[in-house]
């Protein structure tokens, strides 16, 4: 097991966390799942005053967070999140210490039980999680080593999803009112992004073919080149930003 040395910064407070990862089966949307799935759900954007989980969100993708859908609605919930925002932002190295031996404990349930288990480390965030993980601790998790980990993720950073192209962490492009020229260029370069319709799907989008993305959460078995169909749900239902086409 891993362990920290590094102080965490004064006058600044959060809870204890037991479990920074979910099982999949407590989302409605990861219990469709093939695999089993874990999932890290913290505070986006800057619901958390001074932390910024989401440094890439527009203003009509806050208004359409998901953040209160579901569980997320009840108080207990959205506290837990923010909870873990702030041990994110206040005692990094201790988080990522924390998040490495979860890691490290379902890589080795996945071993022994001969089985692939899926991890979605933005369940309501924007973090480069991996490339902290091996600052921190010092493991990188795409190593071949840990090819039973399935990494997948969606973000609004274009230079995250290029970043990883090819790679065992499979990262969706997340189309919104400002960043569409962005969703293209991803598309071209052989990457997926997921865009959120209103009243239906389309076939296509600008001539790539769209999936429906509802079916599963799981994008890591998508195929290349095409849009993740979403249709709005919750606030996202009113947009009128333009995030929702």
């Amino acid at each position: 097991m891993l362990t920290t040395l590094q102080e965490p910064k004064t006058g600044l407070s959060y809870k204890k966390v037991k479990n920074l990862l979910s099982p999949g089966a407590t989302n409605t949307k990861t219990a469709k799942n093939d695999l089993e799935t874990f999932i890290l759900y913290m505070a986006p954007a800057d619901t958390v005053k001074g932390l910024n989980l989401c440094p890439f969100a527009s203003d009509g993708c806050k208004k359409s967070c998901l953040y209160s859908a579901g569980r997320g609605r009840f108080s207990n919930v959205q506290l837990s999140r923010m909870n873990k925002s702030k041990f994110w932002g206040y005692d990094r190295a201790a988080f990522y210490i924390q998040l490495a031996n979860e890691l490290l404990k379902i890589q080795d349930r996945a071993i022994k039980k001969g089985i692939k288990i899926a991890i979605r480390l933005n369940g309501t965030s924007d973090i480069d999680h991996l490339n902290l993980l091996q600052r921190y601790s010092g493991i990188n998790f795409l190593d071949s080593f840990y090819n039973d980990l399935l990494f997948y993720d969606y973000t609004k950073n274009y230079n995250h999803v290029k970043k990883y192209l090819g790679t065992n962490y499979k990262i969706t492009f997340s189309r919104s009112e400002t960043n569409e020229n962005d969703a293209y260029r991803i598309l071209m370069d052989g990457g997926n992004v997921a865009i959120v319709f209103k009243d239906q799907l389309p076939d296509t989008w600008n001539g790539f073919e769209v999936i429906n993305g509802d079916l599963t959460d799981l994008r890591y078995f998508d195929p290349v080149n095409v849009v993740i169909g979403l249709m709005a749900k919750g606030d996202a239902k009113k947009d009128i930003s333009g995030f929702v086409l």
